[in-house]
């Protein structure tokens, strides 16, 4: 499909006060889009809007949130009079034995990446509607093949990847356009987070090749641009994910195998691995929750 110039669309991005939200923000005002960045951390959102070339706002609200989001989508408008493309970019991860892991923590991870998304499309569909937009939904390599000691994550992001399938069904004959990004590992706050854990880094490290490799962030984020500007049905972060589509069948019981192996090798030092949320994102979210305002949003990989 050709591209569609972005000069003088209106995006939003979630999650876009670190990591792939905040470079595909300022990629985006690069090419002319005007941004509203959506989160729940109000300083570093601001500094990210002001960093930006074209005209940018910011609104610190929960993905979460129904009403929140509501709001967040008709001030949107009214601030820029239209929304044309929106990016479900938040997220947050956490790793570990599934029989050990902090219910919280597991919990949070499907409320932010799954509930979150879907939030974020009820709220914004109408006016994507209105202009015949794009939404696209950030989801994952994890969304393709299943990991031991990522259940959370390997759930939520298979759920929002079905969750963008479904509505993109929905909602086609109304002339707005969905889209799935898939991202394998990439150099972001929560990727180098998870590296911080031992055993989690090994594990990953024992990965077949290409996916035990950690990407930059800057071609990946080219790519989700380029998917973007051609309201693509599937954006690639990395060229190979494509060709996952192809063997995904094959994949789960491969890691059943593969991963037995592993986790029997791994067991004497499960018990040291980390339970919560990762990364800077993660402790941002954490601290929000502490001071009772709900979870924060930032996505990594």
């Amino acid at each position: 499909m050709s591209r569609v110039s972005l000069e003088g669309q209106v995006a939003v991005v979630t999650g876009a006060a670190r990591g792939v939200g905040e470079l595909l923000a300022r990629k985006l005002s690069a090419r002319g889009a005007r941004i509203a960045l959506v989160g729940l951390e109000p300083e570093e959102l601001k500094q990210v809007a002001a960093r930006l070339h074209t005209e940018a706002d910011w609104w610190h609200a929960d993905v979460t949130d129904h009403v929140a989001m509501a709001r967040v989508a008709e001030e949107v408008k009214e601030r820029f009079g239209k929304v044309d493309i929106v990016v479900a970019n938040a997220g947050v991860a956490a790793g570990g034995p599934f029989v050990d892991s902090d219910p919280v923590a597991w919990r949070r991870v499907i409320e932010v990446n799954l509930i979150g998304g879907a939030v974020t499309g009820r709220a914004f569909l109408p006016v994507l509607t209105e202009s015949r937009g794009y939404f696209l939904q950030i989801a994952s390599l994890a969304a393709i093949t299943p990991a031991p000691m990522m259940t959370a994550y390997c759930a939520s992001k298979s759920g929002v990847e079905a969750f963008a399938h479904s509505l993109r069904a929905e909602v086609g004959y109304k002339g707005v356009r969905v889209g799935v990004g898939y991202l394998s590992w990439t150099d972001t706050d929560m990727v180098r987070g998870a590296d911080q854990d031992d055993v989690m880094k090994e594990l990953r490290s024992r990965l077949p090749w290409p996916s035990n490799r950690t990407y930059p962030l800057g071609p990946a984020v080219d790519r989700i641009v380029a998917g973007i500007e051609r309201r693509s049905a599937h954006v690639y972060a990395q060229w190979w994910l494509r060709g996952m589509q192809s063997v995904r069948g094959y994949l789960p019981g491969l890691i059943a195998t593969v991963g037995q192996r592993e986790m029997k090798r791994f067991e004497p030092r499960l018990s040291g691995v980390s339970k919560g949320l990762v990364g800077a994102g993660g402790a941002a979210d954490e601290e929000a929750r502490s001071v009772g305002r709900g979870p924060a949003t930032t996505e990594g990989a």
